[in-house]
């Protein structure tokens, strides 16, 4: 006797062509929903490391003043003739900046072969110095954090031969005074628009991206201040702040707390172009001159 097959009729064993569709549209919009979230997260995250990056070099900072005569470190260190080369833990490097300073008190080297010659095209190797946010910006020079070098240690030579503001002592300086913070380079005083791409080769040019970024003004400059690039003392040509985390920038103080601040914050006036003011409105220079007060930069000449 032959079996009867099942019945079957009626039965589905497919998707219809409009519920793949329906299917496809509900992932769509979960995607939709849930980029924009995990995109938060990864800035959110970006912006606690480079917090903590801040914060080990504010440590580094106050080690740097103990094993210095309680001297803070400079923007960078001043030109010794003939060579103009400064020992750093068992090396040699050609004029550190103020970042290489701090990392030698931590035994760490941003680059692994300092140059003992000029040279801008050296590129920084150890995350530690970096900021998350944006570790392609690697270049020496065109550095992603700047330093408070007009009232913590601008080494720069006057026309009387003196220093611009160096020796400074770490023991006369507010806990609440800006060390470093996010930095845009000399693209803060211009226009959002018309500022140029980041130069990795360390090359010089004052409309681009971090262009000096290892050095940063503060909010309120006068006639007889220096600037981040001393060859261009021009409002234009300002350093500045960068709000790369989500609108806001960190900031390491001296005591080695990390804050996030909006720009305005910081005693600065953005423009509407985007471009950052020397003066105006609400200007001061209180988080950064080393006692609380407004007080005008040191003079270069």
């Amino acid at each position: 006797m032959t079996a009867r097959r099942p019945h079957t009729c009626g039965r589905r064993d497919a998707f219809t062509l409009v519920e793949l569709l329906v299917v496809i549209g509900i992932i769509g919009i979960l995607i939709a929903i849930l980029l924009p979230v995990l995109n938060k997260i990864n800035q959110q995250a970006k912006a606690a490391r480079c917090a903590a990056n801040l914060a080990d070099m504010g440590r580094a900072w106050r080690m740097y003043a103990d094993a210095n005569q309680g001297v803070c470190v400079p923007g960078r260190l001043p030109r010794i003739e003939p060579t103009r080369s400064y020992g750093m833990g068992p090396f040699n490097a050609y004029r550190p900046r103020w970042y290489e300073l701090l990392g030698a008190q931590v035994k760490k080297l941003a680059n692994p072969n300092p140059t003992t010659d000029q040279d801008d095209t050296w590129m920084v190797n150890d995350p530690w110095f970096l900021c998350p946010a944006v570790p392609e910006y690697r270049n020496s020079r065109n550095y992603p954090y700047g330093y408070n070098h007009q009232f913590l240690g601008n080494a720069r030579p006057r026309a009387d031969g003196k220093m611009t503001n160096f020796p400074v002592k770490a023991a006369g300086i507010r806990g609440d005074t800006v060390m470093a913070m996010d930095s845009l380079g000399t693209a803060a005083g211009k226009p959002w628009r018309e500022r140029t791409s980041y130069r990795f080769d360390g090359s010089k040019d004052e409309w681009a991206v971090l262009n000096k970024g290892y050095l940063i003004d503060p909010p309120r400059l006068t006639d007889s201040s220096d600037y981040a690039d001393v060859k261009h003392r021009s409002p234009i040509h300002r350093s500045g702040p960068d709000a790369r985390h989500m609108g806001m920038v960190n900031v390491v103080f001296c005591d080695g707390h990390v804050e996030r601040r909006t720009i305005q914050s910081l005693g600065y006036l953005v423009r509407l172009d985007g471009s950052i003011a020397v003066e105006g409105p609400g200007v001061h220079n209180r988080l950064f001159s080393g006692d609380g007060t407004d007080k005008d930069p040191p003079p270069v000449k």
